[in-house]
């Protein structure tokens, strides 16, 4: 096992980025660099030994600098979206960063995504910390907010992220990964005949600004249904308003059980990769690319929607306005923790 560190590029203040690769010398190697925890490989080996770079990417840091849709990022403060762009708490109207439509996604104008976070090495470990500062007002959220996430490569083919934050006053934290998955390598097309199987009854469906309407309805009899394994190709241009509004999926299930347990799994046929996704999140977001296509590519390859699925592990969408849904409620004084690994069999 081994983690080594190389220059990936300059930011246009100076500062310098690095890559650090991990490699458990079993079969998994990702890459990470220090620009918005942004995972910008992830090799597998495959049913005849190759290594498959199964998540897509950018071609180099200047083009992750203007990363539309999120491409392999840590997503913070808040992951998913908050409708109209304010939450209330503790009887305190908080206006944070708008910048989709009227509402704000995955932490507003300048989230985690585009941090420079600073990085630890774990001894001992094929493992990496990253961590941050955001400060009290900061995309108009309250409170000072430390915030640690631990990539690492298991003995067991996984790639781990653990999540820590506290605040210097109540807050909200919903943090994730937004890395895009394509289990027949990141070159290969669209992804409509891998397999996907999530563990949930129930999803919560969306109004027509993506915003979950707070119903939770059962995925029975509905595209949503994953409880078997299927093509994700099978349902995503189904005659069904949720699936015609945003042109495939891109909804937030309710994962079934508690704990650290499994989420999903998903499968390429061609190369023979599986991937389990283990969450103690109570939801998942699954987006199948709907939008993708902008951007310089890695490989100078041309991707195009539905040629990558996420698989976002967080609370739910908007919670602050649903009472009934998880609480994204971070008091001072408490922390934060969430873990997600996406592990290879």
């Amino acid at each position: 096992m081994s983690v080594t560190k190389a220059l990936y590029g300059k930011m246009p203040d100076g500062r310098d980025i690095y890559a650090y690769t991990l490699n458990n010398g079993r079969g998994v190697i990702a890459e990470i660099i220090n620009y918005g925890g942004i995972i910008t490989k992830l090799l597998v080996k495959d049913k005849n030994g190759a290594m498959q770079d199964v998540v897509l990417g950018r071609a180099s840091l200047s083009e992750y600098l203007k990363n539309d849709g999120y491409v392999g990022a840590a997503i913070g403060r808040h992951a998913n979206r908050i409708a109209g762009s304010e939450f209330e708490l503790n009887g305190i109207t908080y206006k944070v960063g708008v910048n989709e439509g009227r509402n704000s996604l995955h932490g507003g104008l300048v989230g985690f995504d585009q941090k420079v976070w600073s990085v630890t090495e774990v001894p001992g470990e094929t493992a990496v910390i990253m961590s941050c500062i955001s400060v009290d007002g900061e995309e108009g959220f309250p409170g000072t907010m430390s915030v640690w996430m631990k990539y690492s490569i298991t003995d067991d083919n996984g790639l781990r992220i653990e999540y820590r934050a506290t605040t210097t006053k109540d807050t909200v934290c919903n943090l994730t990964n937004h890395s895009y998955f394509n289990l027949s390598g990141h070159e290969s097309g669209n992804i409509n005949d891998q397999i996907l199987q999530i563990n949930a009854s129930f999803y919560t469906p969306n109004d027509d600004e993506c915003m979950p309407t707070g119903e939770i309805l059962s995925v029975l009899g509905t595209p949503f249904d994953f409880r078997a394994p299927k093509p994700i190709g099978q349902d995503i241009d189904a005659d069904y308003p949720q699936i015609q509004a945003v042109g495939g999926f891109d909804h937030n299930f309710v994962l079934s059980g508690s704990g650290f347990r499994i989420a999903a799994v998903a499968k390429s046929l061609e190369t023979g990769i599986t991937m389990q996704v283990y969450t103690d999140q109570p939801g998942m977001q699954l987006y199948t690319a709907n939008a993708l296509g902008k951007g310089v590519h890695k490989g100078e390859v041309e991707y195009k929607i539905h040629d990558a699925f996420c698989l976002e592990t967080q609370v739910f969408p908007n919670s602050m306005a649903n009472p009934h849904f998880p609480s994204v409620v971070l008091k001072s004084g408490d922390t934060y923790m969430h873990t997600t690994e996406y592990r290879f069999i």
